[in-house]
Parts: structure tokens; sequence; C-alpha cells
């Protein structure tokens, strides 16, 4: 009767980890908060958390069964692969998206200016970024 009944320690390990991997994945913007409804990125929660499940790999080493085992580097496997595209992902971001709570102007604000006033004569800046006008 007993053998057929799972063994407890092996699902609540197994239901750590499918949770601190999801957390990992909400931090990386992958998934949608419930208490917020928003997705965030937080690459660096998400590596704390992606740390925290290599910490437990390695402290529970040759403690394992072979489902645990695989459960732990397929988990730590997608998840670090993950983290890698969704932190190369957000240093391709426009600067500007980073800058967004430090009150910079609508981008809409300031497309409407350069139609109402077209300028042919404008002096490139000092240092630019871009070495095409679009004027």
């Amino acid at each position: 009767m007993n053998e057929s009944k799972p063994d407890i320690n092996k699902v609540l390990f197994m239901h750590l980890v499918s949770m601190l991997a999801m957390s990992a994945i909400q931090q990386m913007g992958k998934l949608v908060d419930p208490g917020t409804g928003k997705t965030e990125v937080n690459l660096e929660a998400a590596q704390a958390t992606i740390d925290m499940l290599d910490m437990l790999f390695a402290k529970t080493k040759n403690n394992l069964d072979a489902d645990e085992e695989k459960l732990m580097k397929d988990t730590l496997s997608s998840l670090k692969m993950n983290f890698v595209e969704t932190k190369d992902a957000e240093e391709r971001k426009p600067r500007e998206t980073h800058d967004k709570p430090k009150g910079n102007k609508p981008q809409t604000e300031d497309k409407s200016q350069d139609k109402a006033e077209p300028k042919s004569d404008r002096t490139p800046p000092k240092d630019p970024q871009f070495h095409k006008s679009y004027n």
C-alpha cells in the first residue's frame, strides 16, 4: 500500500524547484505578475533566484534520484538560456526605455515639434549618436 504512494519529499522537492523556476521566469518578464497584472524585468532578482537553484543543486549532489537530477539540470539549463536572451534583449533596447521613470518627455511631443518646425539648417550635436540625419 505504501509502495504506490509517492515519496512526499520528492514531491515537495520538485514543487520547490518549480516554484523557484516560475519566480525566475516572472522576474525575467516572461510571465505576468498576478499581483500587479504587469510584466516587469528584474534581472538582478532573476540572477539571484537562478543562483539559489544552482546552490540547491550543488548542496543536494549525490542525494537526488534520476528524476530529480534531470529536473534540476533541465530547469537550470532553460533558465540560464532565457536569462542570457533576456539580458541581451534588454541591452539592445533604446536608452530612453530604461530612463522612462525619470520623467523624460513622451516621444509624441518630440515628433510633433519636429513636424511643426522643420529645420534644415540644424547643426549636428557635438557628440552625435547617429551619423544619418532624417531632416
